[in-house]
């Protein structure tokens, strides 16, 4: 029921709506400017190097934020992740074989592979109990990483082990709850709106007449069905997902269900805090089924889709910020 409630009112919004949506040309405004970083540079550990970036005061307590795909890059956080450079430092990378840290072979690249690379930059960076801050396939990424670090098997190493996770809407946490996903964005992404203003789009002259401008609205129609509200996707720095890399990471999940893994993370040592958009395209029952088998707390903020950095920040602040100062005395 939450999952169809949630469908209509995506289809209610984008009708509502369709003014605010239907220009060709974006505003000028849009992306925004991404500050330059206090450092980047690549690891020397990893396998493949992995390119990272760092903002905020190198004197406050670390946070490692791991952007979603698989397959993307830390870019299309920014600006509006920022936000919590003002009381931490960041630690942003590009994932094996996204971004710039692009692989020279087209090997598959596994969750392993994520996860032992995150081990990997932590150790470089000298964070000995990560608190790490997953965005979508992130989040997911953070609840892989601290399972294994909890296993004393893991590839007969010892991984660094997490302080705390916040967990923003987290990537399905089951094969079955991905599939909803994958059919909810489906059928957002040919919503008549939408379809309507990509046959637009195709009619205009506008990838002649200012390509630049063109790319950027077919980003946005291509991304439109994460959002509560479509027009809001002119606000989120493009990105690419690169393919192959999202493939085989989620090939080599099989037929995942992380929920019985979860309760082995003692929400008594690894806080974590969930917050879901109820109009995200991911079932919100998946988060509220992580928070159940986390024993942690979960927010859902109304009107909000897959981002809401983008679409509900004050509301996404407001529930992640108290989480992170009541827990900086354990990282």
């Amino acid at each position: 029921m939450q999952n169809r409630d949630g469908a209509d009112r995506f289809h209610r919004t984008i009708n509502i709506r369709h003014a605010h949506f239907d220009r060709i040309t974006p505003t000028p405004h849009v992306p925004q400017p991404i500050p330059a970083p206090r450092a980047s540079g690549t690891t020397t550990s990893t396998a493949l190097p992995l390119y990272w970036v760092t903002y905020g005061d190198p004197t406050n307590p670390t946070l490692v934020v791991l952007h979603g795909g698989p397959g993307a890059d830390h870019r299309y956080l920014l600006p509006q992740m920022l936000h919590l450079a003002e009381r931490y430092q960041l630690v942003l990378y590009d994932q094996r074989g996204s971004g710039q840290s692009r692989a020279q072979t087209n090997a598959p690249i596994t969750w392993q592979d994520h996860v032992d690379d995150l081990a990997k930059l932590c150790t470089e960076f000298g964070v000995t109990n990560p608190s790490l801050v997953g965005y979508s396939w992130g989040g997911m990424l953070s609840m892989l990483y601290t399972v294994s670090a909890l296993d004393p098997a893991w590839k007969g190493a010892t991984l660094p082990r997490p302080a705390r996770l916040a967990l923003i809407s987290p990537a399905p946490v089951t094969k079955a709850y991905r599939e909803q996903f994958d059919e909810n964005l489906r059928r957002r992404g040919n919503a008549p709106v939408i379809v309507a203003e990509r046959e637009a789009l195709m009619a205009s002259d506008l990838r002649d007449s200012d390509p630049e401008a063109y790319r950027q609205r077919l980003f946005e129609l291509g991304v439109a069905g994460y959002f509560a509200d479509p027009a809001n996707a002119r606000h989120l720095t493009p990105f690419r997902v690169i393919g192959r890399v999202q493939q085989s990471t989620w090939e080599s999940l099989g037929d995942f269900d992380l929920l019985p893994l979860l309760p082995r993370i003692p929400q008594h040592q690894i806080p974590a805090q969930i917050v879901h958009g109820r109009d995200d395209p991911i079932p919100a029952a998946s988060s509220i089924d992580a928070a159940h088998a986390l024993a942690c707390g979960i927010n859902l903020i109304e009107r909000c889709g897959h981002v809401p950095f983008v679409e509900r920040p004050a509301e996404l602040w407001r529930a992640l910020d108290p989480f992170l100062a009541s827990t900086d005395v354990i990282a």
